[in-house]
């Protein structure tokens, strides 16, 4: 029985270690924190077809220069003498065009639509409840410059077969009959999904436990090489040996693969939530307040507010002024739920791993036979998870993949 290492124990490597073992592998994963404490505990839970316009895309430079000016705004890049972030920036910039986006699309589209067909499949087969629900998703606007975005965004995806209906301030108000919403008006995607995230990571976890090894606080500090392939892993717990090694480790796989000399661009992405329990009138569509970039998703009687995208590299320090923002924007479109300001200890916070180009690293090295990368998946971990451990294991399996993985090239930028 072939074995394989996993580095990282997010929901990508949970994923990958799900579908890897289910296909025979003898699989062991390594982390050098937490398992029970990944970036994807906190989110906000969506499974978001409707999300295939990479983060790299019109517009976003201009809005991330007016953004930065504000401390509370929904994206910040920190001003920092740090090479690989300007690198990076550049990349970004370089990306950030229509060209971009229409050949960006339909992968990120392939693989949201695989990944929720094999979410359908896991609420049949996990014997555990994660609260899967089928109820779509809102995109919230208050003004007339981001409806005209929204109803553009909307008109493309139609045009991609993704379904999407522009609805009135009434009509939203309509899906909402518990909860006074502030709009313009907004876009509904009927096709998209959400979970409670924390329930399926500790149901997973534990269902894997009996399944596969696991080292948690474990670091990975180096790799032995030997032709063209990984020979062993250094940690700090001792050696290890694999037939395969994936690299899941999220914002943190940038300085990994620099230790095997390769040039994988990645930034941590900060992002902010926090939860109000029993919330006793609570909102039925999971939503995105869009001039605040807020996501708002129910989850049984709570409610989760997450939001910003802070570029500020691997730094775990909270800042209340991006939480306050995230209020701000909360009370401004749901005025009767009067949402307070939360304690610091209650705000979660999580790096997802941002590429320059928006799209995720998921592939195997040209460079070293057997090193698989399944990455860089930004704001969509979650919603991307279980079709990327499918992936995985159909390219471990040296088996056709369920779809085109050209643009997810690892070594795109080398």
């Amino acid at each position: 029985m072939a074995k394989i290492g996993i580095i990282g124990s997010g929901i990508i490597g949970l994923s990958s270690a799900y579908y890897l073992q289910k296909s025979g592998y003898e699989v062991t994963i390594i982390d050098q924190g937490n398992i029970d404490d990944g970036c994807s505990h906190g989110n906000a839970g969506m499974i978001v077809p409707s999300h295939f316009i990479p983060l790299a895309a019109p517009g976003m430079i201009a809005k991330g220069i007016r953004w930065m000016f504000n401390s509370s705004s929904p994206f910040y890049v920190r001003p920092q003498l740090n090479f690989d972030l300007i690198k990076w920036g550049i990349e970004f910039y370089k990306h950030s065009n229509a060209a971009h986006v229409q050949r960006s699309a339909t992968a990120l589209k392939e693989i949201s639509l695989l990944s929720k067909a094999m979410y359908q499949q896991l609420a049949k087969e996990l014997t555990f409840d994660f609260d899967y629900h089928e109820r779509g998703l809102m995109m919230l606007y208050q003004t007339k410059e981001v409806e005209h975005e929204e109803r553009e965004t909307a008109k493309m995806a139609n045009d991609y077969g993704i379904e999407a209906k522009v609805l009135s301030a009434e009509e939203v108000q309509q899906l909402e009959p518990d909860v006074k919403v502030n709009v313009r008006g907004g876009v509904l995607f009927p096709g998209d999904a959400h979970l409670t995230p924390q329930a399926f990571m500790k149901g997973l976890i534990k269902f894997l436990k009996e399944k596969i090894t696991i080292h948690s606080a474990t670091e990975v500090n180096d790799f032995e090489i030997n032709h063209n392939k990984i020979t062993r892993l250094k940690t700090s717990k001792g050696n290890f040996e694999f037939d395969a090694v994936v690299v899941a480790t999220g914002s943190w796989s940038g300085l990994l693969s620099k230790k095997l000399k390769m040039h994988l661009p990645m930034q941590a992405g900060k992002g902010y939530s926090f939860t109000l329990p029993e919330v006793s009138k609570n909102i039925h569509i999971p939503s995105i307040l869009l001039e605040g970039r807020v996501a708002v998703t129910p989850m049984g009687n709570s409610l989760r507010f997450g939001g910003t995208m802070e570029i500020t590299g691997v730094d775990h320090s909270i800042n209340m002024n991006r939480v306050k923002g995230i209020v701000k924007t909360a009370n401004d479109f749901y005025p009767e739920l009067k949402v307070e300001i939360p304690k610091v200890a209650n705000v979660w916070h999580g790096l997802r791993p941002c590429s320059p180009d928006g799209l995720p690293y998921i592939g195997r090295s040209k460079k070293y036979h057997n090193l698989i990368f399944a990455t860089g998946h930004s704001m969509l971990g979650v919603s991307l998870g279980p079709g990327t451990g499918k992936l995985i294991s159909e390219i471990v399996d040296e088996s056709k993949t369920s779809m085109d993985l050209k643009l997810f090239d690892p070594e795109r930028f080398n």
